[in-house]
Order: C-alpha cells, then structure tokens, then sequence
C-alpha cells in the first residue's frame, strides 16, 4: 500500500486494517506521534489527515491510502506549524511532553482553519488530554501563534 506521509510516497507491507499509528511508530520509524490511549480519546496520536485532526491510533491505514498525511516530524515545514512549535518553545507549554506532539497538531490544525481563534474557538478545539494540566499554557501559545 502506498501512503503519502510528510509529502513523500511511503510504500507499506501491512494489513489494510493496521492502525495508521503502529504503521507510522512500527513499520516507519516514525516516533513523534505517541500512544496514549488506544481509543481516540486522549490525542497523543493525533496526526493531521489532509489538514484534519485525526486520532491515527483508531485510523485504519485503508482509509488514508490517497491523502496527505503530516506528522509532528514535519510540521516545522508549514509556516503556521512553525510559529506553534515557536510559541509552544516561547511559553515553555510543555512539563512531561507526552502529549505534546498531537497538542500541536491539534493547534497547527485550528490555527489553518481560524487564523484569529476566539478563546471559545481554542476550547473547541483543543480537546487532547495533558496529564500534565498545562491547558492554559498550551491556549496561551495558541493565541500566541495566532498573531505571530
């Protein structure tokens, strides 16, 4: 199967239903993107899916054959996945880091979608568990990126 992942055709020998993250940490090597949960609720999976948010460890690699895939590894290379990664370094977002990769997804995908979030349009959107509580440091980098 062919896959397109950080704008580079990657070909996988795997089952069609293969979780998009065991492709991405297992067959790839890919290790940015983080297990958390295994149910799509916490976000430390999260990936971006033809600029959407998608929680890739319930994502069966079937379904993205054909779509853009980015992951954490190249986010730096859109200029709005820049200025997050900028603002989360500026803020000092992070404390264990665990989740940090699908928060900034998370942010990259909102910040593309809303340029100038509202506080209620950054709720909305950043739903991903931080076990560490850094919430208000990761919705103060948002705003942060917003007018970068």
């Amino acid at each position: 199967m062919e896959l397109n992942i950080n704008g580079t055709p990657q070909q996988v020998d795997v089952e069609a239903d293969t979780p998009l993250l065991w492709v991405l940490r297992d067959t790839l090597g890919m290790t940015g993107t983080k297990y958390g949960c295994g149910l799509a609720q916490c976000g430390a999976c999260t990936v971006l899916v033809d600029g959407q948010p998608t929680r890739s460890c319930v994502t069966t690699i079937d379904t993205v054959v054909g779509t853009q895939i980015t992951t954490i590894e190249a986010i730096t290379e859109d200029p709005i996945g820049q200025k997050v990664v900028e603002a989360w370094v500026a803020n000092q977002v992070p404390q264990c880091g665990y989740c940090q990769s699908g928060q900034v997804m998370a942010a990259t995908a909102l910040l593309k979608e809303t340029p100038q979030p509202t506080d209620d349009d950054i709720a909305a959107a950043m739903v991903n568990l931080c076990r560490c509580g850094t919430y208000n440091a990761i919705a103060a980098a948002v705003r942060e990126a917003a007018q970068a």
